[in-house]
């Protein structure tokens, strides 16, 4: 037997279940309860949260004022900078699996295209928590390591020549805002040129919109950084032992 305040009284368990069986018997309540967790997913601010935690820092006071990976590598430092990676990663990829769980409601049916689609949905839903965190003040990253884990969600070999473009521009110029930039420019071009071939579910108008929308997207949260590179004065990442100097 459990104590009083222990746990949640059994009542309030049994309304939870209640309601939860009501959005899932309504594919319109369940698809936007997917959305809504697609959201907050994507709103976790674990930059944020584990500044303050173990360092009693908030990142977005420092360095570029950024919640994302880039700016904890610089303000936290690598271990804590790579945890964030992930975690931001990992919220993307979460995400945009949710259309498995749209499925697992049996009155739901989806063919490919509509499959795409709502990954599509859910993973962009993920972004926007990410760049509007309603955990943080909807103060948060530019959403890049969230896309990333969209993108290995949605299609293995895309996320992968994706991530070979940031990184042979981050190791070839050392500007992770530029990697970042170019590899959001190839998305649309990668779903749609080389890979809408074989997979056609990724030629259609959606996906086109949606891949450009987002390589928009990316262009955008880094209009501070292109600034910065044209004046010459942009943060260059230092990674390798040999670039270990003052610019």
């Amino acid at each position: 037997m459990t104590k009083g305040g222990d746990s949640p009284p059994f009542f309030i368990l049994v309304i939870f279940a209640l309601v939860m069986k009501f959005i899932y018997n309504s594919p319109e309540l369940w698809t936007a309860t997917l959305c809504v967790l697609a959201y907050l997913l994507g709103s976790i601010p674990s930059s944020v949260w584990l500044g303050r935690r173990f360092f009693g820092k908030d990142v977005r006071d420092y360095g570029s004022r950024n919640a994302g990976a880039t700016n904890t590598f610089r303000v936290l430092g690598k271990p804590t900078g790579t945890i964030v990676l992930i975690l931001d990663i990992l919220k993307g990829y979460l995400a945009t699996s949710l259309v498995y769980l749209l499925l697992f409601n049996e009155a739901i049916v989806l063919d490919s295209y509509q499959t795409v689609n709502w990954m599509l949905g859910f993973g962009f839903c993920a972004v926007i928590g990410h760049l509007l965190p309603i955990f943080a003040q909807f103060k948060g990253g530019k959403g890049i390591a969230t896309l990333g884990g969209m993108l290995f969600a949605l299609n293995l070999q895309v996320a992968s020549i994706a991530l070979a473009i940031f990184i042979a521009v981050l190791l070839l110029t050392r500007f992770v805002s530029l990697g970042s930039i170019l590899a959001g420019i190839s998305i649309p071009v990668l779903f749609v040129s080389i890979f809408g071939a074989n997979y056609p579910a990724y030629r259609q108008l959606t996906v086109v919109l949606f891949t450009i929308i987002i390589a928009m997207l990316v262009v955008y949260t880094h209009r501070k950084n292109i600034r910065r590179l044209i004046q010459g004065n942009e943060n260059k990442a230092k990674l390798l032992p040999k670039h270990r100097r003052i610019d």
